[in-house]
């Protein structure tokens, strides 16, 4: 059962990473411009060149604004590799060790072989 709602949670994220593929892309690609235009804008020195870069760059803000659905499928491609995580984890059980010396006979052996 633990299995089939990973499966589940895992094929949603996955529809929905998918559907958000481009506004992922594009709020990179504006994400990467809006670096670049202010870097040139700390390097300008001409008021002209500032108020230019400062209106391009509102532009490109504005723009990449409109790619917010990406939180969503970053949000989703995060609940995948925690799915892929929990899929991938094995089950460990504890041993519980009795004080019972005629339980652990062998161990208690081997301690013996030691001396």
């Amino acid at each position: 059962m633990k299995k089939f709602g990973l499966l589940l949670a895992g094929g949603i994220a996955a529809f929905i990473l998918l559907s958000t593929i481009g506004p992922m892309v594009g709020l990179l690609v504006s994400v990467v411009l809006l670096y670049f235009i202010f870097k040139q804008f700390l390097k300008t020195k001409s008021i002209g060149g500032r108020i230019g870069l400062g209106i391009i760059g509102f532009i490109v803000l504005i723009a990449s604004l409109h790619n917010v659905p990406a939180i969503i499928g970053i949000a989703a491609a995060y609940v995948l590799y925690l799915v892929y995580k929990k899929w991938n984890k094995s089950k460990v059980s504890k041993i519980i060790e009795a004080d019972d010396p005629f339980s652990n006979f062998e161990k208690q052996w081997s301690e013996l072989k030691q001396y």
